[in-house]
């Protein structure tokens, strides 16, 4: 037998190596798409969105502020689900995150800290720009090369 590949496997190995970091790309989008459908949902379902424009008021915001935010976390987390210009929502959605870390900030770093700390919404800014960084991954349903970084 020779240990030379026949040009198939080649080009199998080839595509499984190429389309790795699209793999893992889908992987973090579809991460990304549950944490922020789970928490819209929370919102809704749990909190329901009466209770959560109390706790924004109780911590500064204008209660009907929920309304926008909920609505902006489960299309936004739809569209990261299905590829929906993935990578421009996943940016477009941190500074929901970078509220989020300046209202856990005095709690500390450990989320699991009295009132929430601030290393999980951290945490997700940064899952947040590695898709913007990386693209959009296997199976997005719409791209765009507009917002994206350059060489």
């Amino acid at each position: 037998m020779s240990s030379v590949s026949s040009p198939r496997v080649q080009a199998a190995q080839r595509s499984v190596a190429t389309s790795a970091p699209a793999w893992g790309a889908l992987l973090l989008r579809v991460g990304l798409a549950a944490m922020w459908i789970s928490h819209a949902l929370l919102k809704l379902l749990v909190f329901t969105l009466p209770g959560t424009a109390q706790y924004f008021e109780s911590i500064g915001f204008a209660g009907v502020l929920v309304y926008p935010v909920f609505a902006t976390e489960i299309i936004g987390g739809v569209a990261i689900l299905l590829g929906v210009y993935a990578r421009q929502v996943a940016l477009a959605l941190t500074p929901i995150l970078v509220l989020a870390t300046a209202v856990h900030w005095n709690n500390g770093w450990v989320h699991t800290s009295q009132g929430g700390g601030w290393e999980y919404p951290a945490f997700l800014i940064a899952i947040s720009v590695v898709l913007w960084l990386i693209g959009d991954g296997a199976y997005a349903l719409l791209r765009s090369r507009r917002f994206v970084p350059t060489k």
